[in-house]
């Protein structure tokens, strides 16, 4: 009769073999590290030139992608003067882990592109909404009407135009979403180089 082992004893003689390599473990966090570095100096906290100058030369490739791996992802249609400005810090932080002047001129024009979008969408916000003004004028005296008293409907909570808004927003962003995409691909082509 065989000797019957506990689940624990078979996983361990399966396990033998592994054994932990510090090197990748030591890798894995200096990029949890970098990705976190990243999402400090977003919120005005880091300093990405002062913790690379720190890092070991073994380190620093990995806290560098860390660091990429996040800001990358900023590069996004701004929505606000804050996200606008979000994004230009992205670009910054950007600019110091692939330190290539091409990197920092195709940002300054992305920055002049977005600045661009909104001011175009603030102007179909506006447009959109003297586009609508007639129907929305037309639904608030027939409401009045049945009623019996002055009803004022706020266009944002009136479901048609909801949609006629989003559509001509969708179609504005369209337009600048395949920069964005080339945005992002030039960043990860100039940091792969580095």
């Amino acid at each position: 009769m065989g000797v019957i082992k506990t689940a624990l004893e078979i996983a361990l003689e399966k396990t033998e073999s592994v054994k932990s390599d510090k090197s990748s473990i030591d890798q894995f966090e200096t990029n949890q590290r970098g990705k976190k570095l990243a999402n400090t100096f977003l919120a005005g906290e880091g300093d990405i030139a002062a913790e690379l100058k720190k890092a070991p030369a073994a380190h620093k490739t990995s806290l560098k992608q860390g660091i990429f791996d996040v800001l990358v992802t900023q590069i996004t249609l701004p929505d606000s003067a804050e996200s606008q400005n979000r994004l230009e810090k992205t670009g910054e932080g950007l600019a110091l882990i692939i330190g290539k002047s091409e990197f920092s001129a195709m940002f300054k024009q992305l920055l002049q592109i977005t600045g661009q979008y909104l001011q175009e969408a603030s102007q179909y916000e506006q447009a959109v909404r003297q586009q609508y003004a007639p129907k929305l004028r037309q639904k608030e005296e027939e409401l009045s009407r049945r009623l019996g008293r002055e009803v004022r409907i706020d266009p944002l909570q009136d479901p048609e135009f909801v949609a006629f808004f989003n559509q001509h927003m969708t179609a504005l962003k369209n337009n600048y979403m395949g920069i964005i995409d080339q945005a992002k691909s030039e960043a990860r082509r100039l940091f792969c180089i580095n």
